[in-house]
């Protein structure tokens, strides 16, 4: 015996899309990508000296040219995650042409410990040269420091 609210035959189709499914994959891909992209801004290996500092206000919106020197002193300019292996003239270049597009852009050097200090002068003597005022020297912190 059916009921009274009973219409008989098969049910209507439903006309809307379950969209909590996909709301639960949307969160876990969100947290995925959180947790990924801080580990896919590495560069070139360089084994920075550990120094207690204080770390520089960075107001500006604009990201820094960095400009490293690897274990075997080579070269490398980096703008937005980009980073190119240049010679010691080619810098001086491309530092010109990125400053005369974007002034007041901000200049980092990264170093690594075992270069020696004079080829780290020379580079920022050239970076001077090339019409850079301010040179940030870029250090991580002691082990334990926070």
């Amino acid at each position: 015996m059916l009921g009274p609210f009973h219409r008989g035959g098969r049910p209507k189709p439903m006309g809307e899309i379950n969209v909590v499914p996909f709301i639960d994959v949307m969160l876990v891909l969100l947290v995925i990508f959180m947790i990924t992209a801080p580990m896919l801004t590495q560069g070139v290996q360089v084994d920075l000296p550990q120094v207690t500092s204080e770390p520089i206000d960075n107001n500006e919106e604009r990201d820094p040219i960095v400009i490293s020197v690897d274990r075997d002193g080579q070269y490398y300019i980096s703008l937005s995650g980009d980073e190119t292996a240049v010679s010691l003239d080619e810098v001086s270049q491309r530092v010109i042409i990125l400053l005369q597009r974007q002034p007041g852009t901000p200049v980092m050097v990264r170093g690594d410990r075992h270069v020696p200090y004079g080829q780290v002068v020379t580079l920022m003597s050239t970076l001077q040269a090339a019409g850079v005022s301010n040179v940030g020297l870029i250090s991580e912190p002691p082990p334990g420091d926070s």
